[in-house]
Formats: structure tokens, sequence, C-alpha cells
């Protein structure tokens, strides 16, 4: 037997091991088991370029939990190490054992799936034990090893009668980290972790049902056998190529990651790159609500077929964080800081290869069946139309495949709508006016009007539309197109022609007017506009200016004028001066006057939605007294 130190710059690194190594205790099995996974695949291998004279068998990796000793047990059967191994990789920590693996057999092929570290993962295990056996027995010739550390830079190290080979760690499970001694709490870190993992794990046994032979009396009862039981399956469907895969082994898949889910997701795109970086998984479009927000976390990032988080910012691109699945790269960092994920150069080309895949899935889908496309359009618009605010090279994919709904229930590609609109929405000074609603029942009338007069209406309604109307007008190549809502004007106002509609009005008469509606709505949230106007059009009209509009959502939802958001509402009121009613209000008496505005005016105001409380009262009253 011999005594040591281990070899740390840090006098007594295992406290700071505990406080710092990981802000979260649970990762001490993923990391042993990582490493239990790294040594067999290693083996693997080593038997497959002739350097390891042995048997690969059918290797796994066994947890177990003794409660009455108060120890875990994490068992493989893996390569196994000597005690200079031992000394090497356990004691010095600067070396790195797979570091020095790729190095010794740079030259062999196939060196996927052994990049690893059996060095400072190890020592996350003091984050939950007093003290960490080690019982080793290497692949080579040689005598099995038996190493005790408890805590502090010392150790012992000593020959041991294991014959079996691989590496079985035992961790005497720390007074306030008995919860690790629960079989619930380490079945469900197993769930979290390593429910992909590429070796058989055994937790226990399971009770398994035998079918019935044929020849079975009718009153037979099935016989019962006790199993190992596996809880990970190794060969997930992202570890596939996807010409093995149809779409029902797709949707099983989704399954098995989220068993919860009853909704199918609408379609998935499967990653598998290995030059520059090494990445594979599969994306699925689910089917989102218009909140954005709560979508996110859905991504399961693995290395290796390891879990290491669902938090993927960073590494995903912002817009694509609402969609599902798995992704998959021993290239990305793990335990590293967010900023430098952002800053790794390996990291934004993953990136920009995801962007790139999921785009041309989408005009893929687009051009070969356009039709589902557009059944599908409502439930997949919202991470399109945020993608092509957010990322330049997907907004420029983007033009061929995102689709602009019409109020009839028709789609438009952007150069589509142009080229239909162009000509009957172009106003006297060359404008193109492209018109938009965001709710059909609340912006019913004004919808009618514009139909009346045979233009096209889109009905968009995504909560940052405001956001891609200013990227469209900026980036169409035409800086005469504008989006203007149905409701920002007068449809003769929004698309100005040459021939003007004649007030019966005389300038007079319109002067004398104005105060008077003026002081009966008395209300400085609404500035009154008198408009000559067909006199088959509403008497009065509640209109909001796209522009202050359209900043205050932007600044509501991130972006357009700052204080924006917060600034009350303002409207205008228009006043057709060629309706029949507008006459009678300039004609009628002081009273009269007063009871015809605030009547046209809370009609105008219910028709947008805007009459509430004690205003809504008042209307219902009066419109009474008005039909007695």
């Amino acid at each position: 037997m011999s005594k040591g130190n281990i070899n740390v710059s840090v006098e007594n690194i295992f406290p700071l091991i505990k406080k710092f190594l990981y802000s979260d205790h649970e990762i001490f099995l993923r990391e042993l088991i990582s490493n239990a996974t790294d040594a067999t695949t290693k083996l693997k291998h080593l038997i497959s370029i002739g350097e390891a004279k042995v048997e690969y068998g059918n290797p796994q990796i066994e947890i177990k939990i003794d409660k009455e000793n108060n120890t875990l047990h994490i068992i493989d059967q893996g390569l196994g190490m000597t005690a200079e191994e031992v000394e090497k990789y356990i004691n010095q920590i600067a070396f790195s054992g797979a570091e020095e693996f790729l190095e010794k057999y740079k030259d062999s092929n196939n060196e996927t799936g052994v990049i690893g570290h059996f060095g400072l993962g190890f020592y996350s295990a003091f984050m939950v034990a007093d003290k960490v056996e080690i019982i080793t027995k290497s692949y080579k010739d040689a005598p099995a090893a038996h190493w005790t550390c408890d805590g502090s830079p010392e150790y012992t190290l000593e020959e041991n009668d294991k014959t079996e080979r691989g590496t079985e760690i035992i961790l005497h499970i720390s007074e306030e980290e008995k919860d690790f001694l629960e079989d619930s709490k380490i079945s469900g870190l197993l769930t979290k972790y390593n429910r992909f993992n590429q070796i058989p794990i055994k937790f226990g046994t399971k009770t398994e049902t035998l079918p019935l032979p044929e020849d079975a009396a009718e009153d037979a009862k099935p016989e019962t056998k006790e199993v190992d039981n596996i809880i990970n399956n190794t060969n997930p469907a992202w570890t596939k190529k996807p010409a093995d895969l149809n779409d029902e082994d797709y949707k099983n898949f989704y399954r098995e990651l989220y068993p919860t889910q009853f909704e199918e997701p609408l379609f998935n795109i499967h990653l598998n790159v290995d030059y520059p970086f090494n990445l594979t998984g599969i994306l699925y479009f689910p089917r989102l609500s218009q909140n954005m927000d709560i979508q996110k976390d859905k991504i399961q990032l693995y290395q290796n077929q390891v879990f290491v988080t669902d938090n993927v910012e960073g590494i995903v691109p912002d817009f694509l964080q609402m969609l599902k699945g798995v992704i998959d790269s021993p290239d990305i960092p793990l335990n590293v800081s967010r900023s430098y994920l952002q800053a790794d150069g390996a990291v934004k080309k993953i990136s920009g290869y995801i962007t790139k895949k999921v785009a041309d899935k989408l005009t893929s889908l687009f051009k070969n069946n356009r039709e589902d496309f557009e059944q599908k359009w409502n439930d997949i618009k919202v991470i399109i139309e945020y993608g092509m605010l957010s990322e330049d090279k997907f907004f420029d994919k983007a033009k061929k495949f995102a689709l602009y709904p019409t109020v009839n229930d028709t789609f438009f590609t952007f150069d589509e709508l142009v080229e239909k609109t162009k000509d009957a929405q172009t106003d006297k000074d060359g404008n193109h006016v492209i018109l938009y609603a965001a709710n059909k029942d609340a912006q019913h009338s004004y919808i009618e009007d514009a139909k009346a007069k045979g233009y096209e209406v889109l009905l968009l309604d995504s909560p940052i539309v405001g956001h891609l109307l200013q990227k469209l007008e900026m980036n169409s190549g035409d800086a005469k197109i504008q989006f203007k809502r149905v409701d920002a004007d007068h449809v003769d106002n929004l698309i100005k022609k040459d021939d003007t509609v004649i007030s019966k009005l005389s300038e007079e008469e319109q002067e004398k007017l104005k105060p008077v509606i003026e002081g009966a709505v008395n209300n400085s949230s609404y500035t009154v506009q008198l408009e000559a106007m067909d006199s088959s059009s509403s008497p009065f009209l509640i209109t909001v200016p796209e522009f202050m509009r359209r900043m205050k959502e932007m600044s509501a939802t991130g972006g357009g004028m700052m204080g924006m958001g917060n600034m009350p509402e303002m409207y205008n009121l228009v006043v057709n001066t060629n309706h029949e009613l507008v006459s009678e209000i300039l004609n009628a008496d002081e009273d009269k006057q007063k009871q015809l505005v605030s009547q046209a005016f809370d009609l105008a105001k219910l028709s947008q939605n805007l009459l509430h409380g004690e205003e809504l009262t008042n209307f219902i009253k009066r419109s009474y007294d008005l039909i007695k």
C-alpha cells in the first residue's frame, strides 16, 4: 500500500470543488457516468484498432445504492486503470486522460465519441461524498488497484483482488446529501441526464411478464421474471441517418421526448453534419400560441448523448428557441459561462448552420406542398416572423416562403402581394400602399370600405407585426411601398387618388361645425378633423394614425421610440361633411346638437370597442330615450 498527496496547486482543493466547481450538486452523477461511458467507448476503439486484445462483450454501466452502508456505486466494464494510471489521471489533475488518449491515437480512424476527460469531472464526487473509493482493473495484464481519499489531499493506493475488467467508484455519501441514497432521486437524475446514454445503464431490476404460449389454457396465468432495469435508449432517433427513419419514427421519438405532450408536431428537421463541426439532432415545429415567452426551454442540448441543459441560449438562434427537440454536439464546450459560449467560434458556426437548415426545410415544404404550408402558417408564423426580424440571413431566405394572409383567407408571398396590388393600390403620388387589419371583427367596417374599393386587405395579427412591417418597408427594394392599417384613416385618405370628393358644406359651415363637435366630444384624446367623403360612408369615424400606433406597439414589444409605449391613446375623429346626419347637426338647436354628436360619437367608439363603463351606460340610456 502507498500513501501520498494529490498534486494540486491549491492547498486544499476539495472545499473549492464543493463550493465552486458546479452550481448544482446533482451534476456529479452525470460526470461519473460520462467517465464510465468514456472508459467503455475507449475500450471499444482500442479493440477495433487491435490495441486491446480482449473481448468487448456487452458492457453496461450499473448504478447501485447501498443504504445500509450509505454508499452509491457506479460500476463500468470499460478499459479500467493500472495503479500507475490511477496515479497519473486521478492524482495529477493537470493531466487529461482523454487528451492524452486522443494524442496517442490521433492517426487512427474513427475518433468520434472518445472525447472526454477523466479528470476534474471525477472530483465532482466530493460535492456529495465524505470519502470516495476507486476499485479498478485494467484491460492490460496488471493487478487491480484500490484508491481511497477522504476529501483531503492525502490518498491511499493499494492492490485489490478485483478480477473483472472495469472500474467501480464508491461514494460514501455525506450526511447533508443523504437524498442521493433514495431510489426516486437517482432514478430521476438518470432519466434527466442519461436516458439516451450510448452505453446501457442498469439501475436495479424490474419484473417482466412473459407472453403465454399459443396452446396455453384459458385460465393460465403468464409467468414473470426479474430482468435488469435498463433505463436508457442507447440508439435514439437523432443518432440514426435520416434515410433510415420514416415519419412515424420521428413522431415516436417526439413522444419519447415529451411523453405528456398530446399534440403532434407539425414537421421536423433532422440535423446531421460532421464538418467543420460535429452536430446531430432533430428539431420539431410545435403548434404555437401567440405568446412567445412561454415557449422557450424546449430544446435539449446533449454532448455525446449525455444531457447538458435545456437552456440553449447562445447556441440555438433566439427565434428558434420556441422549437422543440434535441441537438447533440461534442464541439460545444460544457460548464462555461454564457458569454464564453456566445464568443466561441464553433458555437457561432453551429448557430448559423441551424438557421440555414431550418430555412432550407421551410423552403422545401413551401415548394413541395404550398397548400399544406398555408394550412400550417398560423401555427408557425410567429417563429418565422421573429426570425425575419432578428436574423438578416434568414430574412433573405424567408422572403421566398413567408406568407401574408388576407381577410379572405388567401395567401400571398411578398412578391405576389406587390404584383397583385400595385395597380389598384398606388396613390396619386406613386406610393404603393398595402392595407392590413389586425382583427377582422374589430375592424370589420374599415375592411368592408376597403374591399368596396377593390383593395386587398391583409390579416396581420402577430404581436410583432409593427417591427416586421418596418423591416419589410426598409428592405423591400422599393422606397414607395408603405403598410397602413385599415383603421389608420378613411380609406380615401389611406390611398389618395386624383379624384377628390367635394364637400357639401362650405368652408364657413365647416368652421361653424367644428367647435360644436369639439365641445360636445370634450375629450382631449380625440382630434376632430372634417373630411369630404362618400355620402354613404359613416358620419363619424375613429382612426389611429399609422405612425403613432405603430411606434407605440413597437415600443411596447421592445423597439420603437423610447417611452412611446407609455403614452396615452390618441385618436382622430373623422367627421364626414357629406353625410346627412352631419348637416342635421349643423342646423339643429344647441341641445339637439349635443345629443346627436354624443350619440354619433358613442356609436363610432362602440364600433371600435372603445365604449365602456359609465359611458356605455349613458349611451344605452340615451338610445332608449331617442326611440321612445
